[in-house]
């Protein structure tokens, strides 16, 4: 996004808010944990990373842990089950995280505005004192969901991040979280040793970067003992890499990692590449990281997006999860909603999450998901370490997430990442009553909103498969008809869904771009079929006739309006819900949760007047007449580049 524009967004959506009031600590209680148990710590437990164990009644509690950090999440997990009404009776658990690190990736600039942040500037505060109390708070937050991890700026990363000044206040940070098992991690800049260190090249295969990269690594580990390690994001949207100097993605990850291995230290190196072999970027990921499996050092982690474009409401899963059986992967997942209404639409996260961590790859038969891969189930042998990442949501709004209910997904973030098996209605009681309530009164009916949240977002955004229909500057709302000259045809909207007269979608089967091939069997007959491909991703691999049957009998014309008219529908009933909410929450979060759903329904509208429009005008066919018809005419909206009315 352009800088100007990221600064205007973040600008308008913190008016009157700028600095966080308060000190809202949602899901936990203020101060320090406090609960009434003995705690044992003792390193011959047999308990693997930060594990713990709760034994006992309410007037003899025990909690036993490996770690100083796994007796801290015991308590945390004992006062959840104490506020969420789980604790009485006798209590024997044992829990051990399934990822070893648990890392939110923050999108923080040296300047302090947050690409693709919507809750205000960062709360790392960078040319200002370090806010100690604020800090605090956010470890406290994340130790209490398991997160152990931060990487404290953007991927676009800039080299300023090395500078020995710079690296003395990450150190401040990381000594603020220390305490709560939380490791500081840094992106870098790839032509680093060029742009900050003077060198001429920044080529990983010069002995001279190397020893760049060494010196530098050993002056953070001076300053930072246990510093986590390196996010890079590589050869991708005009960032420096390898391949500037003739090398590939595994001799720069590579480089890094031997600067880092002697430490203890990780190489995350991102997969979201633009590759020019293929004209579908879907396609791109393998086509680059396919042939380099098995030549990552061991301390190197391949991060891949959910879905092989780019965050969409709804994806396949990449493909690539299932063809590096070699290498250490892990996934990446968006909890700050680029694609999704920013902060101002309720869409709780976990179900998106967890589709993409349950999604079966068949790398290696039925049940080689995506969660038994990355938490090394499925190949212990090559997997020295696991992570999973989570795109942070967090600013410095009085809310830490510009909407009440975007916190729900932080939270859900760190509850999947310790746990993939956790269902997303448990962990969404969990945080309301936590959060709001433990009335059942306000619990059932607002958790049957969030958990219906990401698919009424799905169709009134881009259903059925449609994807990327944004804007192409901003992400916010509906252009279909977007094609920027000079751009990237690859960016545009009108490529991804290729609505002509013959019909809609991208042909991704094998007599198009072949993305189905990049799958296994069974998946790549199923969704080149269009028969049996599911009909929420149709789209996304076919391309149809205007009059194609679906299974509800209806064409596929008449689907894309009535999902559209749903996803609307679902938004006025969550407005109605949440007017029978007031008598049990504070009125300020009420009144809150009650203007952005106003808006979220606005939106709603604006989506389905622009696509439906924009579409039937291919298609020839009027709107069916059980469904409500657009309101605003379609020479209106495309004057719109963004309502700032939404970001207020």
């Amino acid at each position: 996004m352009n800088r100007l524009i990221t600064t205007i967004l973040s600008a308008l959506i913190i008016v009157g808010c700028s600095q966080r009031a308060g000190n809202d600590l949602l899901w936990i209680t203020e101060g320090d944990v406090h609960v009434d148990a003995e705690v044992t710590v003792d390193a011959s437990l047999d308990l693997k990373n930060d594990g713990f164990i709760i034994l006992g009644g309410p007037k003899d509690r025990v909690i036993k842990a490996r770690t100083e950090t796994g007796a801290l999440y015991g308590k945390y997990a004992l006062q959840r089950l104490e506020r969420t009404g789980k604790a009485s009776g006798c209590l024997d658990i044992r829990e051990e995280p399934a990822y070893e690190r648990r890392i939110l990736n923050h999108w923080d600039n040296l300047d302090n505005t947050v690409e693709r942040g919507y809750a205000g500037w960062s709360i790392w505060h960078w040319g200002e004192p370090v806010p100690a109390e604020l800090i605090r708070d956010y470890a406290r937050l994340n130790a209490s969901i398991g997160i152990n991890g931060s990487v404290l700026n953007n991927v676009n990363a800039s080299p300023g991040i090395l500078h020995p000044d710079t690296l003395a206040r990450v150190a401040q940070i990381a000594d603020i979280m220390r305490p709560y098992g939380i490791k500081v991690y840094l992106s870098v800049n790839f032509s680093s040793p060029a742009a900050l260190g003077g060198l001429e090249s920044s080529d990983p295969l010069l002995p001279e970067v190397q020893q760049w990269w060494k010196a530098k690594t050993d002056e953070i580990y001076g300053l930072i003992p246990d510093f986590g390690g390196f996010l890079v994001k590589a050869n991708s949207e005009g960032l420096p890499g390898p391949q500037d100097y003739g090398r590939t993605h595994a001799d720069g990850a590579n480089m890094l990692a031997e600067a880092l291995e002697s430490h203890g230290g990780i190489v995350m190196w991102r997969a979201f590449v633009y590759s020019p072999k293929s004209p579908d970027r879907a396609n791109q990921a393998c086509e680059e990281f396919m042939p380099l499996d098995g030549k990552f050092r061991d301390n190197v982690l391949i991060q891949i997006k959910n879905g092989p474009v780019d965050f969409q409401p709804r994806e396949p899963f990449s493909p690539l999860f299932g063809r590096m059986p070699q290498t250490r992967l892990m996934a990446e997942l968006q909890i700050t909603q680029e694609y999704l209404g920013f902060s101002n639409h309720l869409v709780y996260l976990h179900p998106l999450f967890k589709e993409c961590l349950d999604s079966d790859t068949w790398c290696n038969g039925e049940g080689s998901t995506i969660a038994a891969i990355t938490t090394g189930k499925l190949q212990p042998e090559v997997y020295s370490t696991t992570a999973i990442a989570g795109v942070a949501n967090i600013g410095r709004d009085a809310n830490w997430c510009g909407h009440e209910f975007a916190q729900s997904s932080w939270y859900a973030f760190g509850r999947l990442a310790w746990d993939p098996s956790l269902g997303s209605e448990d962990i969404a009681l969990e945080w309301l009553k936590q959060t709001f309530t433990d009335d059942r009164r306000f619990t059932e009916p607002v958790m049957e909103m969030m958990m219906t949240s990401r698919e009424a977002a799905v169709d009134y955004m881009m259903p059925l498969g449609l994807h990327h229909l944004f804007a192409w500057g901003h992400h916010y709302g509906p252009e279909p008809w977007c094609d920027v000259e000079g751009a990237r045809i690859d960016w545009m909207p009108r490529y991804y869904h290729k609505a002509g007269k013959d019909g809609i979608g991208f042909d991704r089967t094998t007599e198009g771009s072949g993305n189905v091939l990049q799958y296994h069997e069974p998946l790549t007959s199923m969704f080149n079929s269009l028969e049996t491909c599911p009909e929420n991703l149709i789209l996304w691999f076919h391309h149809v006739p205007w009059t194609h049957e679906m299974s509800s009998g209806r064409t596929i014309w008449e689907e894309i309006c009535l999902h559209y008219d749903r996803g609307i529908k679902t938004v006025r009933d969550y407005q109605k819900t949440w007017s029978e909410m007031k008598p049990y929450i504070d009125s300020e979060r009420w009144e809150a949760v009650n203007s952005k759903l106003a808006i979220q329904e606005s939106d709603a509208r604006w989506w389905r007047d622009a696509c439906v429009q924009y579409f039937g005008e291919f298609s020839g066919m009027e709107v069916p007449g059980d469904v409500e018809k657009p309101q605003r005419p379609l020479s209106e909206l495309k004057k719109i580049k963004l309502d700032m009315k939404h970001h207020n």
